[in-house]
């Protein structure tokens, strides 16, 4: 049973590496892993015990944080895949991950963006003649692929979910 908890424990931390280099390299986020993360959440979440209240509240902040980004992705902050992978992590994270996810997710994605924009102005000519989702990257006013923050926030936060407390009080 517990080789089977574990299984399901890593979909989380595998799709936001998976999301984060997508991101990378191609400035998308496919549906298919927010996808993935809502429909492993819940097989997880009865795997583990999750309790009815529990599940609510995972529920909750999942809504929460897709209404938010809903009006961040309207004032132009994130993109659409960016708040489907927030909303699809802070369902696993719940109540007590998910603010640790945001305060990492922000620190973690100011302290990149400075390095990009950094690399952008310094390196930039040198990209010229690497792989063209690094020139993609490199271009001077080009977007930011907030999709590694989300990725490096979720592993940060994930020791500190309501899941992980399940199956290590297990």
């Amino acid at each position: 049973m517990e080789a089977l908890q574990l299984l399901f424990l890593a979909i989380l931390p595998t799709l936001a590496i998976i999301a984060g280099l997508k991101d990378l390299t191609t400035m998308k986020i496919p549906n298919w892993i927010s996808a993935l993360l809502i429909l492993g959440f819940f097989p997880t979440a009865l795997l583990l015990g999750l309790g009815p209240m529990a599940f609510a509240t995972h529920l909750g902040v999942a809504a929460a944080a897709l209404l938010i980004g809903a009006g961040l992705f309207a004032l132009h902050v994130l993109g659409g895949g960016d708040v489907k992978l927030m909303a699809a992590a802070c369902l696993w994270l719940g109540l007590s991950g998910a603010g640790a996810f945001v305060l990492w997710t922000a620190v973690i994605g100011g302290l990149f963006s400075l390095i990009l924009l950094f690399a952008r102005a310094w390196l930039q000519p040198y990209a010229a003649n690497g792989p063209p989702w690094l020139t993609r990257l490199m271009e001077p006013k080009g977007h930011i692929p907030y999709g590694v923050a989300i990725a490096a926030g979720v592993l940060v936060a994930w020791p500190a979910s309501p899941l992980m407390a399940a199956f290590l009080a297990g």
